[in-house]
């Protein structure tokens, strides 16, 4: 079969005592559709129980079942919100196939509808919301860390590594397992900051501390302080200081970026940036250039996308981050050119966070029993869409996660990368 997108339809004579679906939702459906699905074969079973097949004729086969007429109109209208909500509430379900071969399709799928000119024309009225949406104020991020990273304990323990790393690992080889690929996260970033003994770290969003105390073993008399808007990531940093014997010298803290007073050495910052919001990256990156000693290093990996600049995908904002938002470079570099300090290296992870989310949905998916027992059945599915869509995004989508080295123009950094990776 060519990659030729083909439609067919077929009514089901068996249920014809089942509600039918009006034409002005049927044929939208249907037309869109057949229009952008040019991966592998979706069949679609609508609320009247009819079949409609889309795509290629070749793998992955997936079918999935609209339950009722209201769902259908909602994902006509509001497709970015509507499919995350309708597998939540269990209104779509997956018939045969695998959420993550489902949303593989409508991520090539959505990348051809963004090239179409009504989804431009959306876009470009979308930016005008951002600078809205991205507000994050102070009570404001405080409320939106709560929202994510609040939640129970024992939810992260299931299916991150053991050193709770949150954040994109670095597959090197590419045959690591998650808590090697985690590691070697930690040494390749230890590495661009070029740590050495005595010196001082401002962690920026230190999550469960795992980096932190990577930091400060190091090197002798590496010292770190650790800033987090969470309780629950506060409570259980302190507890790992602790029990590592580190207290006297890593510290965390219950502190917003812009409260901080201190001179350090060295900053990082994983996996924040995409909490910052818009309207707040000069006021980030001044902050680094203030905090930083004339001589220091600073390194911010955050997930970004290469394309053109869009507001946040809707679903994601209202159940998993809000007001997160991951941006083109296109809109970090310019802030930072007006700052005081000098971007001094660049470096692009493309598939490094796709293999990363699907070993989390894997281990997930393998303690979801227990996770239902935390939560729900509806907050399961939630959290699975959630991991499957990440991956399909990085997988076949534009996102990307960047890692940006900063200094100030006269500091210490070498002019080649050798001594990222040098013994």
């Amino acid at each position: 079969m060519s990659s030729q997108s083909f439609w067919s339809s077929t009514p089901d004579l068996a249920t014809s005592s089942r509600p039918q679906v009006p034409a002005l939702l049927l044929k939208p459906m249907v037309y869109l559709l057949g229009k952008i699905v040019n991966f592998g074969t979706l069949t679609v079973i609508d609320p009247a129980g009819a079949s409609h097949v889309f795509g290629t004729g070749s793998t992955p086969f997936v079918t999935v079942r609209i339950h009722d007429n209201a769902t259908l109109r909602h994902l006509i209208l509001h497709t970015d919100m509507a499919a995350g909500e309708a597998y939540m509430e269990g209104k779509l379900t997956i018939e045969s196939g695998t959420l993550e071969d489902f949303l593989d399709i409508c991520a090539f799928a959505l990348g051809v509808l963004e090239t179409h000119p009504l989804s431009v024309l959306r876009r470009h009225a979308g930016r005008a919301l951002i600078a809205f949406k991205q507000a994050n104020r102070l009570t404001g991020a405080r409320r939106n860390v709560a929202h994510h990273y609040d939640l129970s304990d024992r939810l992260y323990e299931l299916f991150l590594d053991a050193d709770r790393q949150y954040s994109c690992a670095y597959f090197q080889n590419g045959d690591e397992t998650l808590e090697e690929a985690q590691h070697k996260k930690q040494q390749h970033i230890i590495a661009k900051l070029l740590l050495k003994p005595g010196v001082s770290v401002l962690d920026i969003g230190c999550g469960w501390g795992g980096l932190a105390l990577a930091m400060a073993r190091a090197a002798p008399g590496i010292s770190v302080v650790g800033l987090t808007l969470s309780e629950n990531q506060l409570r259980i940093a302190r507890e790992r200081a602790q029990a590592a014997g580190l207290a006297d010298r890593v510290s965390f803290e219950l502190r917003d970026y812009r409260e901080e007073t201190g001179s350090y050495d060295r900053i990082v910052s994983v996996g924040m940036f995409e909490h910052v919001g818009v309207p707040n990256y000069r006021k980030f990156f001044e902050v680094i250039a203030a905090r930083l000693k004339p001589d220091g290093v600073a390194l911010v990996h955050a997930i970004g996308v290469s394309a053109t600049p869009t507001q946040a995908n809707p679903w994601v904002g209202k159940y998993i981050f809000p007001g997160g938002y991951c941006p083109p470079l296109s809109e970090v570099l310019p802030v930072v050119e007006k700052s005081p300090v000098w971007v001094t290296d660049i470096e692009i992870w493309r598939q490094h966070y796709a293999k990363t989310l699907q070993e989390w949905s894997r281990r997930f998916r393998a303690n979801r029993k227990e996770v239902a027992a935390l939560y729900d059945e509806r907050f399961c599915r939630m959290w699975e869409f959630y991991l499957a869509g990440a991956e399909a995004n990085f997988r076949h989508g534009p996102m990307m996660v960047f890692q940006m080295q900063l200094a100030h123009p006269h500091a210490n950094v070498p002019i080649t990368r050798n001594y990222m990776t040098d013994p």
